[in-house]
């Protein structure tokens, strides 16, 4: 396995590699754990050169705090790549990657209006900047991205189409514990008594779930049924929890399609989000 730091080295990394069959690319923040292995793993077995990039964006946040206490440990990041058959690592410094503060970025429009968007001005136009940037050096025909940040998704798959980005984007199924709370980076974070109480965002959803494949089809109805099952405790604030259309990520105000039940909960001092489909009896 191959561990480059700049945009340079990994371009001139891969130009052997793109004519021996597809690459792949694995986009990171790093403190990498079951469900990036999914995403690798799905690499690995689609693509001929799997590239893993591990750089926390400064850009997408929005609390300089949050970015502070974002877990980094990449020793452990690179045993698991190399556990799993990565050929390539991308691990650049925050200056590599922006030499200075750019002055061109990529805008994102109504696909960044709700939800996590309206929470975190700015953090999808830093995603998609820099995830356009890792499709440029890195050049892979695939890329993985995990169905749990569902939004994130729908950003990069409209850029994708919108500015003719020749990569296909591969989603893959959220991994979740056994209590069913999503799988995240930032779960390292939670306390016992935090990690205790985390599973209640997914219990919310699947109640969502469950009232819309009942029948019910007024979304404030299923919204207020859902989010009063978030216990009252002062170490939980919910954040959102909306009904939207899965693909433009865009408000429901009657569910007469699948639609996207998506939240995001204050567990502590932490944020975790996560999504279930709801779909409507025919």
């Amino acid at each position: 396995m191959r561990v480059v730091q700049t945009p340079d080295e990994i371009r001139a990394s891969m130009v052997s590699r793109r004519g021996s069959g597809t690459v792949g690319l694995v986009p990171t923040m790093g403190a990498l754990h079951a469900g990036h292995a999914r995403l690798i793993e799905r690499a690995r077995a689609d693509c001929t050169t799997v590239v893993v990039s591990i750089f926390v964006n400064p850009l997408q946040f929005d609390r300089a705090d949050d970015l502070a206490r974002y877990p980094r440990p990449l020793h452990a990041d690179l045993a698991l790549c190399e556990q799993l058959g990565v050929d390539v690592v991308f691990a650049p410094t925050p200056e590599s990657v922006y030499p200075e503060p750019p002055d061109v970025t990529v805008h994102v429009g109504a696909t960044a209006k709700y939800l996590c968007g309206a929470f975190r001005p700015g953090h999808f136009n830093g995603v998609a900047t820099v995830v356009l940037k890792l499709f440029n050096v890195v050049q892979p025909q695939v890329a993985y991205f995990g169905e749990k940040d569902a939004q994130q998704l729908a950003v990069i798959r409209r850029m994708v189409a919108d500015l003719n980005v020749p990569v296909t984007i591969a989603p893959v199924p959220t991994v979740r514990e056994p209590d069913g709370l999503a799988l995240s980076s930032r779960n390292q974070l939670l306390s016992a008594e935090e990690r205790a109480l985390a599973p209640a965002l997914r219990q919310a959803l699947i109640v969502a779930r469950d009232v819309v494949a009942g029948g019910t089809r007024d979304t404030a109805a299923v919204k207020q049924l859902a989010a009063g099952t978030i216990p009252g405790n002062e170490r939980l604030r919910l954040e959102y929890l909306e009904i939207v259309d899965p693909w433009t990520f865009q408000p429901l105000e009657h569910i007469d399609r699948p639609a996207l039940a998506a939240g995001a909960l204050w567990v502590g001092s932490t944020r975790l989000i996560d999504n279930v489909l709801c779909t409507p009896p025919a």
